[in-house]
């Protein structure tokens, strides 16, 4: 029984990342089995790397693990964390906790295996100079060392070129770079030894480079090129046991990708994707495994083992699969007495959950709430059901994570009778909230922090509670792991469900995340407590630095029931010179203190996230004026722009852009359209008319970023003149600005705009500048990266009779949110064009 307890520790993290793709509750089809029993049977391991998520070649990943049935792992160095989102307003942390779970639904497609470094993507770099420089290069190294010797892959497979620096961006050169070296290092015991006290040595056998036409510019120039020297895979290959082929299913995988808006159609039929061998072994043909034993005779106990496994796969029963379950546990057994232990946990995560499938078993640890908070007491139940075995019995159960409360006796297992065994637990008073464990720490802008070592790489923090349930299946005793889950069903969607989470018992914010002061008149702000325990009684206090005025310093709450919210006012006075200052919130209750605020990420594709964030709140006394008050917004791949503008009193209202009229228009001082907005919104191109007699008339129509397309026309289509986007963009967000034009309005009128205004962005300057335009346009910014060209086009003004057409790749969608007083200054004036500051007759508010 201990060593049985053993194997179950041991197995903890590997069942953790196979739960992710398993818990749909979704039984397996026999054809679906019978290729799971051909990855039992390979012993072969591959690591595809690059740096982001969307990176990862999904046709790959697939074809390594259907058609050679390799164990397949995707290495992301970085969540995505500083890229774009497509279909909400989440970014930074935030979104690389939503393109992790996007990561995870794609492996649970494909069928690979997912993990991570602790590079954090600060956002697009041009060189791996530079992006080696904001990342601690040593750290993000010895992650992927370290991933290797645990993986212990056969063979790598690097996304990008090592040896193209400055031809794309920086993390994906990166990536391939740390990769190369890597490759080298993993087998050297005197790099990070103390990974060693866990870890092997490992030295793959080889590195490739999955080169395509991307890399050569275009497809025709990939057809003109040599591929002598490449090895060439069709990918596109038919498996009639599936009824569906590869790229079917790569095309299915990818499109988890919804908020870089990677949804697609699927494809079908041959497809060939090329690799260059790097380093390592030659080849002389096209098996990347070539000269490898991927045999069981790879392990000295693999004859017996293997004698038993290829029987079955050379004999499936198709129609009745659980015929082969009396071989299947005497492989159990064997596979049980590996001494290597890599083997013997990678091919016992395998065993285990095809003897589950096989035997029909239905496995599930549920409980009524999605969440509980420490010293709290909840009824839990396992759910058990076997509908093809009728000689399986529950041995022992124990609880992770939580007390349980009733002790569990052996039981029987009727054929397909549904069995609960109800399970309250306590969870204890001391247990930590769950969030991402990478989130745990604050971040450095390159970085995230861990002080887990044994979590490093992990897409997911370990479940909050989970049962470790030992099975008698015949008379073999295997152990199984279930994170305790929330199962619900909603009557538009049907059945859904989202991993357990331990919760503070109260969740403090401020409504805004940045509260801007533009003189010294008190605001009101507002702090909102929530309960998720009931009788929360405390005090809530806004601490801000002594120049800033606060009323009054505490308040006392009162909620009596869980789940209800109560929003507390603060009067707030700036201090006389322009400053900026973080603002905190602290809730104490019975001697405890909260300074978190819980945020969930909903939506349909993903389970529901639920992040805890600090409570706080940038706070700016910026010398600010601004002429109009109401505003269009028409909406594209989503941003916090209105809430922002909405925060220095302009008045936002949301456009709907299939209905609008030129004559709806007339009462709005300026129309901004959204981050994309011509990317995502359908017909939006067909509404230029209606824009620009809009514009015409004296109104102003401000265009944010729209992305380039590298093969086809990049006209700006709404634009009333010539105007062509391009990929160019300036990463550094403290690139010298010039202004081309301090007289023109946009940058004097009515706040006077210099060098000064562009202190303090973050992330980049701008992105997708057009690069060829219209003698009309006005360029009234240069800019450049480092040893670069300067560019103009990141603001340009075109007048049109008696209004103004503006096109900026500024991103305002990254600097308003992060409250940065330039980028309000500058926002304004591109506002207030047209409107003459000794005019007497400026609109009013509404």
């Amino acid at each position: 029984m201990k060593k049985l307890l053993t194997i179950v520790t041991n197995l903890l993290f590997l069942c953790i990342v196979g739960f992710v793709s398993g818990q749909d509750f979704k039984p397996k089809t026999s054809s679906e089995l019978y290729h799971d029993l051909q990855r039992l049977n390979f012993l072969g391991n591959v690591l595809y790397v690059a740096a982001h998520p969307d990176d990862e070649n999904t046709r790959l990943i697939s074809y390594l693990t259907h058609k050679t049935h390799a164990n397949t792992a995707y290495l992301s160095l970085t969540r995505g964390d500083g890229g774009q989102n497509l279909i909400g307003t989440e970014i930074r942390e935030l979104l690389g906790v939503l393109r992790t779970q996007e990561l995870l639904a794609a492996r649970g497609v494909d069928g690979g295996q997912q993990f991570f470094t602790r590079a954090n993507d600060f956002g697009y770099s041009k060189t791996p100079k530079e992006t080696l420089q904001i990342w601690n290069k040593d750290t993000v190294l010895s992650d992927v060392v370290k991933r290797i010797r645990a993986f212990r892959p056969d063979v790598i497979i690097n996304r990008f070129d090592h040896r193209t620096p400055g031809t794309t961006h920086g993390h994906h050169t990166s990536s391939a770079m740390l990769s190369m070296e890597a490759f080298d290092l993993a087998a050297n015991p005197e790099v990070y030894p103390q990974q060693l006290h866990e870890l092997d040595t490992w030295q793959p056998s080889r590195i490739f480079f999955n080169t395509s036409w991307w890399f050569y510019g275009s497809q025709e120039n990939f057809k003109k090129a040599s591929k002598n020297g490449l090895i060439s895979l069709d990918i596109g290959v038919f498996y009639p046991s599936l009824g569906r082929s590869n790229n079917e299913i790569a095309s299915l995988a990818s499109s988890k990708h919804l908020c870089q808006g990677f949804g697609r159609l699927n494809s079908r039929g041959e497809e060939i994707e090329y690799l260059e061998l790097l380093k390592g072994e030659s080849l002389e043909g096209q098996d990347i495994f070539e000269g490898i034993n991927t045999t069981w005779t790879r392990i000295p106990e693999g004859d017996k083992i293997q004698a038993l496994l290829l029987s079955i796969e050379k004999n499936f029963d198709f129609t009745n699969p659980v015929n082969h379950l009396p071989d299947l546990l005497q492989a159990y057994t064997l596979i049980q007495q590996i001494e290597d232990k890599f083997w013997r946990e990678q091919k016992m995560e395998q065993i285990i959950h095809l003897i589950k499938e096989i035997s029909g078993l239905h496995l599930a640890f549920e409980t009524n709430t999605a969440y509980a908070t420490p010293g709290e007491k909840i009824n839990t139940s396992l759910k058990l059901l076997a509908r093809n075995n009728p000689f399986i019995s529950v041995k022992k159960v124990q609880i992770e994570g939580a007390k349980m409360l009733s002790s569990i006796i052996e039981k029987s297992l009727e054929l397909n009778k549904n069995q609960t065994i109800g399970i309250p637990i306590e969870i204890s008073e001391k247990a930590s909230p769950s969030n991402p464990y990478w989130l745990n720490q604050s971040p450095s802008l390159g970085m995230y922090q861990v002080e887990d070592e044994s979590l490093i790489g992990l897409p997911e923090s370990p479940p909050a509670v989970s049962a470790e349930i030992l099975l008698n299946v015949g008379d073999i005793e295997i152990p199984y792991h279930l994170p305790l889950v929330y199962r619900y069903a909603k009557p538009d969607k049907g059945e859904l469900w989202e991993r357990f989470k331990v919760v503070p018992p109260i969740s403090v914010s401020l409504s805004n995340d940045v509260v801007l002061f533009s003189n010294q008149s008190a605001k009101e702000v507002i702090v909102n407590v929530k309960s998720f325990a009931p009788n929360q009684k405390g005090e809530i206090s806004l601490y801000l630095p002594k120049e800033w005025k606060v009323e009054p310093s505490k308040q006392s709450f009162e909620l009596a029931q869980e789940g209800k919210q109560i929003s507390l006012k603060f009067a707030v006075s700036p201090p006389k010179n322009t400053t900026e200052a973080i603002a905190t919130i602290e809730a104490n209750v019975n001697a405890k203190s909260y300074r978190k605020n819980l945020v969930s990420i909903t939506y349909d594709h993903i389970p529901t996230q639920r992040v805890l964030m600090p409570a706080e709140a940038k706070f700016v006394r910026l010398d600010l004026k601004k002429s109009g008050e109401y505003l269009g917004y028409i909406m594209g791949a989503g941003d916090k722009v209105p809430e922002s503008l909405e925060a220095i009193g302009y008045y936002i209202e949301e456009i709907d852009a299939s209905t609008l009229t030129s004559s709806m228009l007339k009462k709005y001082k300026a129309v901004i359209l959204g981050v994309r907005a011509l990317n995502v919104i359908e017909g939006l191109a067909l509404k230029k008319n209606e824009l620009l007699d809009y514009v015409s008339q004296g109104g102003v129509l401000i265009s944010q970023y729209n992305t380039a397309n590298r093969r086809g026309n990049n006209r700006i289509s709404i634009a009333p003149f010539p105007l062509n986007n391009s990929s160019d963009r300036v990463t550094e967000e403290n690139a010298t600005v010039k202004l081309l034009q301090p007289n023109h309005p946009v940058l004097s009128f009515p706040n006077k705009i210099t060098e000064k205004d562009f202190e303090g962005w973050v992330q980049e300057r701008g992105l997708y500048f057009p690069n060829r335009w219209d003698k009309s346009y006005i360029p009234i910014l240069e800019m450049n990266d480092q040893s670069e060209a300067a560019k103009q086009g990141s603001l340009l003004v075109a007048p049109l009779g008696d209004g103004y057409f503006v096109y900026t790749g500024l991103s305002f969608f990254r600097e308003l949110p992060a409250g940065v007083p330039g980028a309000y200054r500058l926002i304004a004036n591109m506002i207030s064009l047209g409107v003459n500051s000794s005019s007497s007759n400026l609109l009013e508010k509404y």
